[in-house]
């Protein structure tokens, strides 16, 4: 058997491993192809967002995953695609939240989460939007009454239009997840569908997030989303 160390042959050159850009298309926000639930204030809670008042700040509550945060986004856009702009902060929003008169809409989530040092940043620019005629839109888990905040800022919370934002049924999610993967260009099967409804719970959030998972880590293997590849990603999940 030949001695391969006396070979001086050059190394063969490592396969590179394909790593997928971020080309895909990126989410859309609208008030079209939200999940209302069973809200039957559904109709009232879209001209709402679609009209928001000076005078009557919104308020939106509900469990995590329900879609607040993608109507917050889609009000955002109704502005913005009118060239004007939007001040938005939430828990991740880092101190000091300063106000801007030139905004058209201010927008306030994670209400139910602020400290101490965000509730009075969060009163502040109430204060100063209400003072400037700027709409003020807001969301968080609980109804104003239940928020663990300082009273002036639990008052102008509540004292507007206040909706509550139901989950989307199993079917609205089923169909929702088809047609986000339609825009992806991949396929979701009913086994994957089952699955992935069986393991989650109804919380979009959540959902798109495993879905932008799944389709970059079906990129990096060069495969479809399969089941195998569903139960892979979620046990990646579990062990991390």
């Amino acid at each position: 058997m030949a001695d391969l160390d006396r070979f001086d042959a050059p190394p063969l050159p490592m396969p590179m491993r394909q790593v997928p850009l971020a080309l895909g298309p990126a989410p859309v926000w609208r008030l079209d192809n939200f999940l209302p639930g069973s809200n039957a204030q559904w109709p009232q809670l879209c001209e709402a967002l679609t009209t928001p008042s000076a005078a009557a700040p919104l308020y939106l509550w509900g469990p995590a995953g329900c879609g607040k945060s993608h109507l917050l986004r889609a009000a955002a856009g109704l502005v913005q695609a009118e060239g004007d702009k939007v001040a938005a902060f939430d828990l991740g929003t880092g101190l000091p939240w300063e106000f801007d008169e030139t905004v058209r809409l201010l927008l306030l989530d994670d209400c139910d989460r602020y400290d101490a040092a965000r509730q009075q940043a969060a009163f502040s620019l109430f204060v100063q939007a209400s003072a400037c005629g700027i709409p003020v839109i807001a969301a968080g888990r609980l109804p104003p009454v239940d928020l663990p905040l300082r009273d002036d800022l639990r008052t102008r919370l509540g004292w507007g239009l206040v909706y509550q934002i139901d989950p989307p049924t199993e079917a609205q999610v089923r169909a929702l997840l088809r047609r986000e993967g339609d825009r992806r260009g991949v396929l979701l099967g009913d086994e994957v569908l089952d699955y992935l409804l069986r393991r989650s719970a109804r919380d979009m959030g959540h959902l798109m997030r495993l879905l932008d998972r799944l389709d970059h880590q079906a990129l990096v293997a060069q495969r479809a989303i399969t089941l195998p590849l569903v139960r892979q990603v979620l046990s990646d999940d579990e062990t991390t």
